[in-house]
């Protein structure tokens, strides 16, 4: 059998799984398995679509499977399956999400889940990566997920000067805010609304844009000249967001560029590369 690479995948294949519902979005396998093939590692990405409701029981029976390297994680799991992991790094509990999950081999022949997240990294690293100085900034961010809890403490640790947290659920917003304000004291941490003002960096974190029928997660026409817009969301080169944003004379930054930046750090920690 062939992977999508042209490779060939073998008993001795090492499976990495991304884990989602739904699932037909992700774009991480190809660029995966294309970083996987230049390095010449025996492994291959797949999509592995579980239900929230069986959720429990796939991630108690997924060590069992020896084959698996580990999991990619990514909505709506990357806040409750911290309570399924056996170790945290430090980034993982510090933004109280993961993204990533290696099993490691334990001597009574058990597996230990192994929670991180690049979700911060990556996404910062995109940014600067495409030619976007962050520092001084004052950043708008529609969200306030396990994605969301990822950016801002890396925009945070880039030095950016404020962040206006805006989510359909106040209450998460809140908590938000007051977890930044605790840990970056000089950060100016604040709720915003649907409509951001004054910001030079709006951010959606959220999941909408994964469908046609989606609203907007904010409205950017308020943006002064010289904003840039960026999405997480990889399921199309221009969302919706980002295509109102284009038309309003914003910088746009796609969803795939946080995705480019994060693979090789998940090879990495995955023990592949």
């Amino acid at each position: 059998m062939l992977s999508n690479t042209g490779r060939q995948i073998t008993g001795s294949t090492k499976v990495v799984a991304i884990l989602a519902d739904p699932i037909g979005h992700v774009r991480t396998p190809p660029a995966f398995n294309a970083l996987m093939a230049q390095h010449d590692v025996d492994a291959v990405m797949v999509p592995f679509n579980v239900r929230p409701d069986h959720f429990a029981q796939f991630i108690a029976a997924v060590p069992l499977i020896r084959s698996l390297a580990g999991l990619v994680v990514t909505i709506p799991y990357k806040e409750i399956i911290l309570q399924h992991c056996t170790t945290l790094t430090e980034s993982a509990q510090r933004m109280g999400a993961v993204n990533i999950v290696r099993f490691d081999d334990q001597p009574d022949g058990a597996r230990s889940l192994i929670g991180s997240n690049f979700d911060g990294i990556g996404f910062v690293g995109g940014l600067l990566a495409q030619g976007h100085v962050l520092k001084g900034r004052r950043v708008y961010l529609a969200g306030a997920g396990g994605a969301a809890k990822a950016i801002v403490h890396a925009l945070a640790d880039e030095g950016v000067a404020a962040i206006g947290i805006y989510n359909r659920s106040a209450v998460r917003a809140e908590h938000l805010v007051r977890e930044l304000r605790q840990r970056y004291p000089r950060l100016d941490a604040h709720l915003a609304d649907a409509r951001p003002q004054g910001y030079t960096l709006a951010i959606n974190s959220t999941s909408l844009g994964l469908q046609e029928s989606d609203p907007l997660p904010f409205t950017p026409d308020g943006l002064p000249p010289g904003a840039v817009v960026a999405e997480v969301i990889m399921k199309t080169e221009i969302t919706p967001l980002l295509a109102k944003a284009g038309a309003c004379g914003f910088a746009v930054h796609p969803g795939r560029h946080m995705m480019e930046v994060q693979i090789e750090r998940m090879g990495q920690f995955l023990g592949l590369i």
